[in-house]
């Protein structure tokens, strides 16, 4: 092993240096002195040895994998990974075939069979992922618009994507919870059937009145039919399904915000993607149609430009003095201020508005078309408010000074919050100031309703109305007064993220009063992913500055979550509400039952062994073993997180001493060239010096 050593030694020497007196001995000999100076070895190795642990048992693979079969451990997973998967050259990816090949040779013929299969099988499920995401909905409409305006804009229609198949999810649970029941076993004796009367009208499908208020849309719809067993009827049925319904968006919704957060944490601060990375490799060399390159140049293109933006602002934000800082932190102060105050006049004109409409909602002597208007009018207020405010936090954000990344993050945190707090002081006053001489969830549900419907109007009137005249202006007459005063449309990621999440939200809150709320949710979802690729597409330019997509997206499904939360509050809140007054007068809980009572029914129904076990479960005993545990699992998820952090670092100063200790062979072999070139040159003046000597010596006499 010394010799083989040193022969590669001497191969990285010059042909000069190949002529030198230099031994064998010699050559080894410096060899190790050169390794004892590494500083690498003069390191401390303290707090590397898990790593070096690591690094030794990928050796002995190497020498596992070059001089004997497979073995069946865990550390070779990689030998047995399609070579494609493999980051490798192409003759490594040769070498690895064949040396493949002697391994099977060496085995028998059921290990042999074995490996093929296992590689077969990764490949048919790898061909299928790639033929099963080639059939996800819209997926090139999602190819071109990454390609034209970044993957922040992508992102926003992938986010629409997802609460559509959220939506999906709640249709099927309704379905089979709440309405197959109710289709197939019926609803009380005595209920009316559900047919168009002579009042009814098509405005009652605007205002959720008349016709549509009987329907299957509205909770008072579903009554105890012919399925009316003690732990199997019509209420049971319906709180289960709310239930479900929310629970299982709790665990997706928090799946989806961890799953972002983990990726934004490595692919953070902590990590630093390189310009020449994404110039050299950042190409897809299996595009063979024009528009697929000019799309992918474009996206490289906004990748650079973020970068280069970052970077731009991180050198700006280190090179502030202390009297800049703290004239930024005294101007960000006086703007927040100035925010809260926005804040607090846009909840006092929805309180107005919502008085307002309350008032003269039952006066018949004003004209339909002004009731139409009053009793729209906090939906009118709220979308209002949702619609000016966001435009002025987000001319106050850049006035903070922030990164163009941070500033859309505080406008769309701001925003988000005036849009929740807005929708819970409109809950607010409906549950005080509901009469209950009819149905009160009914009219819970008809305002979530019309919600939902004047969100959808002014999506599409903002699309149609607004935007798409005023591309218009610029294509007609680019060089006007007018369209100098517009400027160029660009697609703002945040106000249009923010009606999803509230739409979502509308839906969540209403789903426990209007249990047809989410199909609802479906068919405008669509109609709104078709209106804003018209909108991006036909109307909007790339925007200037880009955004990264990943912590939006963390952002965006936080927010989502708090939708959720406020939805499962409202709905706690009315359940303890008609359990306190007892007020509901119509649907599954009529007749003065309760979540409670139909759910104390059905236990006491169970066996005693059953009933012993659900009160355990629903008392305070429980409370501390369920605490303990859940303490010790987020002990165990830390303790990970911090080990796994801990070996990231390690491992990253192991590259930097790796470098390290390139950069001193290099010096040292440049020192080593030089010396052998100063000794040669020496030598060969030497030389010369003793050739006149010799020439000035006496002939030899002649014979």
């Amino acid at each position: 092993m010394e010799e083989h050593n040193a022969v590669s030694f001497m191969r990285l020497l010059s042909d000069e240096s190949t002529h030198s007196s230099l031994s064998t001995d010699s050559c080894e000999y410096y060899q190790t002195e050169i390794f004892d100076q590494l500083p690498s070895t003069q390191q401390n190795r303290q707090g590397f040895s898990d790593v070096c642990e690591t690094y030794q048992g990928s050796q002995e693979l190497g020498e596992k994998l070059s001089n004997g079969p497979l073995s069946r451990g865990p550390r070779d997973r990689a030998s047995m990974q399609p070579l494609k998967n493999l980051a490798m050259c192409i003759q490594a990816k040769r070498d690895a075939r064949d040396r493949r090949k002697m391994e099977i040779s060496n085995v028998g013929f059921w290990e042999s069979w074995r490996q093929s299969q296992s590689i077969n099988r990764k490949r048919v499920w790898a061909q299928m992922g790639e033929v099963l995401s080639g059939l996800l909905p819209w997926q090139h409409t999602l190819h071109t618009i990454e390609g034209r305006f970044g993957v922040g804009v992508k992102s926003y229609f992938v986010f629409l994507r997802y609460l559509i198949y959220l939506n999906l999810l709640h249709c099927a649970l309704i379905w089979g919870f709440i309405l197959g029941p109710t289709t197939f076993y019926g609803r009380r004796n005595g209920s009316e059937p559900l047919r168009f009367g002579g009042n009814d009208s098509v405005l009652d499908f605007l205002l959720g009145s008349g016709y549509l208020d009987r329907s299957p849309v509205f909770y008072g719809f579903y009554t105890r039919g012919s399925l009316n067993l003690p732990c199997l009827n019509t209420p049971l049925l319906y709180f289960a399904g709310i239930l479900t319904i929310l629970f299982l968006s709790l665990i997706m919704v928090v799946r989806r915000t961890t799953v972002g957060y983990k990726h934004t944490w490595m692919l953070g601060k902590r990590y630093s993607m390189n310009v020449s990375y994404k110039i050299f490799c950042g190409w897809d060399f299996t595009i063979q149609d024009p528009s697929s390159a000019t799309l992918k140049s474009s996206f490289i293109r906004n990748e650079l430009k973020l970068l280069l933006e970052e970077q731009n602002f991180s050198l700006r934000e280190a090179q502030r003095t202390l009297g800049q800082r703290v004239r930024l932190y005294l101007l960000r102060f006086i703007l927040n201020v100035l925010i809260v105050s926005l804040l607090g006049g846009a909840f006092y004109l929805i309180y107005t508005a919502t008085v307002r409409s309350q008032n003269d909602n039952g006066n018949r002597d004003y004209h339909l078309l002004v009731r139409l208007f009053l009793q729209y009018l906090p939906p009118i207020t709220i979308t209002f408010v949702n619609l000016v405010l966001p435009h002025m936090f987000r001319k106050i954000s850049s006035f903070e000074d922030y990164s163009f990344t941070t500033q859309v993050n505080a406008t769309l945190v701001r925003s988000i919050f005036l849009k929740l707090a807005s929708l819970g002081i409109y809950l607010f006053f409906l549950f005080t100031k509901t009469t209950h001489q009819e149905c009160r969830e009914n009219q819970f549900g008809r305002e979530m309703y019309k919600l939902c419907i004047f969100n959808f109007l002014a999506t599409f009137c903002n699309a149609f109305l607004l935007n798409y005249p005023r591309k218009l202006v610029q294509e007609k007459n680019p060089t006007s007064s007018l369209a100098r005063l517009l400027g160029k449309q660009r697609f703002l990621i945040p106000f249009n993220v923010l009606d999803l999440v509230y739409s979502q939200t509308v839906s969540w809150v209403g789903i426990y009063y209007c249990p047809l709320l989410p199909l609802i949710g479906i068919v405008t979802l669509v109609l709104t992913f078709y209106i804003k690729k018209f909108t991006v597409l036909r109307c909007c330019v790339a925007e200037q500055r880009m955004f990264r997509a990943s912590s939006s997206s963390v952002l965006f499904h936080f927010m989502l979550l708090l939708g959720l939360f406020m939805a499962a509050t409202t709905v706690g809140v009315n359940i303890y509400q008609v359990r306190m007054d007892n007020t509901s007068l119509c649907g599954p809980f009529a007749n003065g039952e309760t979540v409670f009572n139909v759910t104390g029914v059905c236990v006491d129904s169970l066996p005693s062994l059953a009933q012993s076990t659900l009160r355990y479960l629903a008392s305070e005993a429980f409370a501390l073993p369920l605490i303990l545990t859940e303490v010790i699992i987020l002990t165990s998820y830390v303790s990970r997180g911090r080990a796994n952090q801990r070996a990231i670092e390690r491992l990253k100063d192991m590259l930097v001493m790796t470098s390290s200790d390139k950069r001193f062979l290099v010096k040292q072999h440049t020192t080593l060239l030089k010396h052998k070139k100063d000794t040669h040159r020496i030598n060969s003046a030497a030389i010369r010096e003793d050739a006149p000597l010799s020439c000035c010596e006496d002939p030899p006499p002649p014979m």
